[in-house]
């Protein structure tokens, strides 16, 4: 294919693409209100959230400073919903684009990571969910002002989702951990090696990336991601076991020694006549050149 033809090929993926987001959006804000009382499940699970003071009595309540707030955070809602919901669409355009120019285990290694990834990132959120269900009481309780009865919406909103897209971006680490290792750059003895490190980044990286003050929540995703660590290492291990890798092929050779193979002599000839190369052919008129795209 031609740079044209390329360029061409993007602008069709792209707005195929953006049709399958389209009609997500739409089927989102649909959803949005049971989405808002999903996430808001947390927060109205504490009495101090209640009018009454009392789960199940009175409203849940949260604070809204702006008049467009409600209806910014639903489309908000909705867009992400849109891009979950489309995924099947935006991922496959974007593979049908890119996997021509991969060969065949390229594909076979992508189909792998990406079904591992979707179940890790889940399994992060879910993870993030509850953190938030636990901890949010200990946060708003272990101020200086003691309980409070009310949260801003869209601080509690990008409180929860923050968590979430956290947690689920940190559950792939394993896997830059297994490419590393699949692609040859380093062994698992030497991604075992690193383990001291790996650790206190990973408490290091929880207490200064997740926006949960308390210990609860911090503790917990480190503790997760040096499991993940330790797994991926395991993993590493059976990888190079299969492929033979850690065993000294050339030892017991001297730096010296002669290959074994044989010289082999091929006498130089005379080389084939070169045929007369084809006429080329007359440019097309100016007007002519440009197509759809140009």
């Amino acid at each position: 294919m031609t740079l044209i033809e390329h360029v061409r090929e993007l602008r069709n993926r792209l707005f195929y693409a953006s049709v399958g987001i389209v009609v997500g959006l739409i089927v989102g804000f649909i959803l949005s209100d049971w989405a808002f009382d999903l996430l808001a499940a947390p927060y109205c699970g504490l009495d101090s959230s209640w009018t009454l003071g009392e789960v199940g009595q009175g409203k849940c309540n949260f604070l809204t400073l702006g008049a467009t707030d409600q209806l910014v955070l639903k489309l908000k809602i909705a867009l992400w919903l849109g891009l979950i919901i489309g995924a099947p669409v935006w991922l496959y355009q974007l593979w049908a684009f890119i996997a021509p120019g991969l060969h065949r285990h390229e594909r076979k290694w992508a189909y792998v990571f990406v079904a591992i990834a979707a179940p890790l990132f889940i399994g992060g959120a879910t993870l993030a969910y509850f953190v938030v269900q636990h901890s949010l009481e200990f946060i708003m309780t272990a101020g200086v002002i003691g309980e409070t009865t009310q949260l801003e919406i869209t601080a509690y909103t990008g409180f929860i989702t923050s968590m979430i897209m956290i947690f689920g971006a940190a559950f792939e680490f394993p896997l830059v951990l297994l490419m590393l290792n699949f692609t040859g750059v380093v062994s698992a003895r030497r991604l075992l090696s690193w383990w001291r490190t790996v650790v206190f980044l990973s408490f290091a990286f929880a207490a200064i990336a997740t926006p949960d003050p308390g210990p609860f929540g911090m503790t917990l995703l480190a503790a997760c991601l040096s499991l993940l660590y330790f797994i991926a290492v395991g993993v590493a291990f059976l990888n190079d076991k299969r492929k033979g890798r850690g065993k000294e092929i050339y030892a017991g050779l001297d730096d010296d020694a002669i290959s074994v193979l044989e010289e082999e002599r091929v006498p130089i000839g005379a080389s084939d006549p070169v045929e007369t190369p084809a006429p080329v052919e007359k440019p097309m008129p100016i007007e002519r050149r440009f197509d759809d795209m140009t």
